[in-house]
């Protein structure tokens, strides 16, 4: 795939929610965080399909079945169907599926998200290697799941058992910080093998594949908090994406952020799927980027800015100066200072 290298992000004289027809929003770090949601999400949310947007939840943790998530999602006041959820488990279900006998039993390393989304592809939920497993599934199991676990995989994987993982997120945000996710247990099982899993979810195409069979998106907004997963995901799938600021992403990592990892659009939080997106333009004489009241410009050692106004806008132009500057590679110049000036 080629595609434009992004040096800013984009302005959009349309709120979001008019311009696309349907947001593939993330949950953890930007619809909630440890089951509780995140500040304007749900009344953003709300407004959002009200008027005419479809709402898709696409997650990376493989815990919980769609059924479950929907019911949450209500209980915080969004009302949600099963069907409007996609997780890692159900395309890491369909990975395995398009690879096993029907029927092949399948060793689960993980939640009743991943039993459900086997069953639903006609797959055996085994707990042993001694099961005689076709395969082995690794996905988020919660913070109790037992050492045990690891154990069984590896044993399988050790007799030839090919291995498959819901995602490789190293951490999960949670209401008390951040938490070790499935791609830190996935990392227990790989240094004990010498092996490589097939990966499904973000960033990777099985999930796209997932979420663009189960929605019927023609014209998709991804929305996310993480950089290496919802956008890249974005990126691989050549859709735009919205980054809010709610979840892992700090200011640093968005300059410093690879093409890849470069979002269509950045916002505090779901209010910017309300509203239209300001432009970022250069500065008279090539001299930076203007964003609101903020001018951003990039040093010989450090990025620069000046101005005042909406902390947004002079975040939107450091990632101008910054992207620009960095081209196809990753901005090496000092953004500490401007950073600080925001507050970021």
């Amino acid at each position: 795939m080629s595609q434009t290298v992004r040096t800013r992000p984009e302005g959009s004289a349309r709120a979001l929610s008019e311009a696309y027809d349907t947001a593939l929003l993330d949950l953890d770090g930007v619809v909630y965080a440890g089951g509780n949601a995140i500040g304007h999400a749900v009344e953003s949310l709300k407004v959002a399909r009200d008027g005419g947007m479809r709402l898709a939840y696409v997650t990376n943790n493989a815990l919980r079945t769609p059924d479950t998530v929907a019911e949450h999602l209500t209980e915080l006041g969004i009302a949600t169907e099963g069907s409007d959820v996609i997780t890692s488990a159900q395309a890491v279900a369909r990975l395995i599926a398009d690879q096993v006998p029907a029927g092949a039993r399948v060793l689960v390393i993980g939640g009743e998200g991943l039993r459900v989304a086997l069953r639903e592809r006609g797959l055996e939920p085994v707990d042993s290697a001694e099961d005689e497993p076709v395969a082995v599934v690794q996905g988020y199991g919660g913070p109790e799941l037992p050492w045990g676990r690891f154990a069984e995989a590896c044993y399988a994987i050790a007799r030839g058992v090919p291995w498959f993982a819901s995602n490789t997120d190293l951490t999960i945000p949670g209401a008390r910080g951040i938490a070790p996710g499935n791609g830190a247990a996935v990392e227990v099982v790989r240094i004990a093998t010498g092996a490589e899993p097939q990966v499904a979810g973000k960033p990777l195409p099985p999930m796209h594949r997932e979420t663009v069979l189960r929605t019927g998106a023609e014209r998709p907004l991804v929305v996310g908090d993480r950089l290496d997963t919802d956008i890249e995901g974005a990126f691989n799938g050549d859709v735009d994406s919205l980054l809010v600021l709610t979840g892992v992403t700090d200011g640093a990592q968005l300059l410093a952020a690879p093409p890849q990892h470069r979002p269509t659009y950045v916002d505090a939080d779901l209010r910017g799927l309300l509203t239209g997106q300001p432009e970022v333009t250069e500065a008279h004489a090539g001299s930076g980027f203007r964003c609101g009241g903020w001018t951003a410009t990039a040093g010989d050692e450090r990025l620069e800015l000046e101005g005042d106004g909406e902390v947004l806008d002079g975040l939107r132009a450091l990632c101008a100066a910054a992207w620009t500057a960095a081209g196809d590679g990753v901005c090496a110049l000092d953004g500490g200072k401007a950073l600080a000036r925001l507050g970021l």
